[in-house]
């Protein structure tokens, strides 16, 4: 993760030819494998031997001896070789909250067990991280040496120190994000193994006593943090949310009262926010609360509970562009608050409205916002379209999720997947010779980092594919955590039943190794009304439209086949009634010809061109042609 803040220069970059997903949708299910595998990639410690990520090796295999406490294990947060505690704990969390909502869905498509093992990679290290009732290891590795070095994790040298938050050194947030963690994800083991959810529950209790007790910023007592993971929102939020997850694993009174008594003066009931992330998790506490209310567990809390209901639905109100306070987003659709990373909040805001859209949808009920009445399809609707963006569905017809689909990022700003594997070539990659050596290579990884979710694009959907650029070519943990349950539910469906029911996670069924992941299939058209020249047929299609500063914008999807038997070259295209940017042809004169990577399209192939603007289809024609 890298912390310090530069320019980049980028230029719009055009879109590869090939046939795009907005014409096909999506295989969620095979992007939901994929979401779960990159866990794999991550993490830190002796690898098992189901380990399906094959490049990666054991790392970090001495981190907390020299503190005498075994802290093996665990993941790292993004493209790095340090172990954060905060992300990582919210990462577990989310984790647990997708397989509680859609642990179903999960198992109908085999993933259960992977995704179990996901939660219990990170649970198994909190659990070691957590050696006595008031002491929490919270970081192990300093970012600024781990920066300064680019090497894979089974070669580094940096610094493995161990930071810890005690009664004298306290992190409110911290320890409450990792009793949060402890709580849900006792809630994905209940059934499988309940004795290791009873422990992940003794946890989360001392934890939470612990968060409450001593309380304090995380990153005023580990200092080395505040560059990478600052608490800027404070403790008040975790405090909340560690307790919502306790009242939903325990249905103690106690959490119940916590929630009802403290809603206004730790910020449950006033905060309105427009993110949701590792950092402000308040958005998450009023989805969780409202869910409370809707199930009738509210207890003498039902008016205070609305409060945090209304916050809630301010939330979903303002990521839909419905609310008196919407979220920017970018020409292309996608929800955007910062350039660094984008991609976390888009997956996080995604899942909570997908979740709080079966919330209502399984109570019977619709929301209102200040454009008027939203129903549960709308809300599911705006998550599939996050997502669709998210997998292909944009101006660029580029995949956020490496490994996904045809055209994806090539240089992830990772060390471990631009350095080649340790199995394949032992040589030791020194501190700065990795640099040199990997890190500036202007060159495809060379181990293949599946279901990564990076950065992404910026506010204008523009995307520099370069590894330097660690704003958007950087994956995280947290992007993908709330991502797989958003997968599970948009490749399952709502599955009939009720959302309302008390959440516990199915049981994994048990199934085969699997060695390498599904490929990926290649996407069908969906035919359009189509307009021909003869041999040559342009069909047009609108992939998506959304509003911008009052005004409505579309995106149109043109597909050029050559029906002929003979090669097509020298193509003219004639284009009127375009009012906005376009990408996949070349502008030449007052005609469009072939972009600069295609000279000719062979019998029964096409290309594929792309616009948007703020207008109904443009005219498209053919004014010339040659058939050879």
């Amino acid at each position: 993760m890298e912390s310090f803040v530069r320019l980049i220069s980028m230029v719009p970059l055009f879109l590869l030819l090939g046939l795009p997903f907005a014409l096909a949708g999506h295989d969620y299910g095979q992007a939901l494998s994929k979401s779960i595998l990159f866990f794999e990639a991550q993490r830190s410690g002796e690898l098992p031997h189901n380990q399906r990520v094959t490049w990666r090796a054991n790392s970090g295999l001495q981190d907390g001896k020299a503190s005498g406490v075994d802290l093996v294990g665990g993941y790292y947060d993004a493209g790095d070789n340090v172990k954060f505690g905060l992300p990582m704990a919210f990462t577990i969390t989310m984790m647990s909250w997708s397989i509680i909502e859609y642990g179903k869905q999960m198992a109908s498509s085999g993933e259960l067990s992977h995704a179990i093992d996901a939660v219990k990679w990170g649970t198994d290290y909190l659990i070691k991280a957590h050696p006595e009732p008031y002491v929490l290891y919270g970081e192990v590795g300093d970012g600024n040496s781990d920066h300064y070095c680019w090497q894979r994790p089974e070669d580094m040298t940096t610094d493995r120190h161990a930071y810890k938050i005690d009664p004298s050194n306290p992190g409110s947030d911290l320890a409450g994000e990792t009793a949060a963690a402890m709580a849900a994800a006792s809630l994905v083991f209940r059934h499988s193994n309940p004795a290791y959810a009873n422990e992940l529950l003794s946890h989360a209790h001392q934890l939470f006593d612990f968060a409450d007790k001593y309380r304090g910023k995380y990153d005023s007592s580990i200092s080395v943090a505040q560059k990478y993971y600052q608490s800027i929102s404070g403790y008040n939020d975790e405090l909340l949310w560690a307790a919502a997850w306790l009242y939903q694993a325990t249905d103690n009174q106690y959490y119940l009262n916590y929630l009802g008594k403290n809603g206004d003066n730790l910020g449950g009931t006033g905060w309105s926010m427009s993110e949701f992330s590792w950092d402000v998790k308040y958005a998450g506490v009023q989805t969780l609360v409202a869910k409370f209310l809707m199930q009738g567990k509210a207890g003498g809390y039902a008016s205070v509970f609305e409060k945090y209901q209304e916050k809630a639905e301010s939330f979903m109100c303002n990521s839909l562009g419905k609310g008196s306070k919407n979220v920017q987003k970018t020409p292309g659709g996608l929800i955007f608050r910062q350039r660094w990373n984008n991609m976390q909040f888009v997956t996080s805001a995604s899942f909570l409205t997908a979740v709080y859209s079966d919330y209502l949808s399984s109570a019977g009920k619709n929301m209102n916002c200040a454009s008027g009445n939203v129903s549960p399809t709308e809300l599911i609707s705006f998550s599939k379209q996050q997502v669709d963006y998210l997998l292909g569905d944009n101006p660029r017809a580029t995949s956020y999720m490496v490994g996904y689909g045809n055209n994806y990022p090539q240089q992830v700003h990772h060390r471990a997947s631009s350095i080649v594997s340790i199995k394949v070539n032992p040589s030791f990659v020194t501190c700065r010779g990795g640099y040199a050596t990997w890190f500036s290579k202007k060159a495809s990884d060379p181990n293949l980092l599946v279901g990564a979710v990076v950065g992404g694009p910026d506010a204008y959907d523009n995307f520099a594919d370069q590894r330097d650029n660690y704003e958007q070519t950087e994956p995280a943990t947290y992007n993908n955590a709330p991502l797989f349950g958003l997968l599970a539910r948009l490749s399952g469906g709502h599955g009939g039943y009720n959302q309302l029911l008390p959440a516990v996670a199915p049981a994994p069924k048990p199934k085969p190794a699997v060695t390498q992941p599904k490929p990926t299939p290649q996407p069908k058209v969906t035919p359009a009304p189509a307009a021909s020249s003869g041999p040559i047929a342009i069909e047009q299609k609108l992939t998506t439209s959304w509003i911008a500063n009052g005004k409505n914008f579309y995106r149109y999807s043109t597909i050029v086949t050559n029906k002929s038997a003979k090669t097509l070259t020298d193509l003219k295209l004639s284009i009127s009634k375009l009012y906005g940017p376009m990408w996949g042809l070349t502008k030449s004169g007052d005609s469009y010809v072939f972009p600069s990577w295609l000279n000719s399209l062979a019998a029964g192939k096409s290309l594929e061109f792309v616009y948007i603007h703020s207008s109904s289809p443009a005219d498209v024609s053919v004014s010339s042609y040659t058939l050879a």
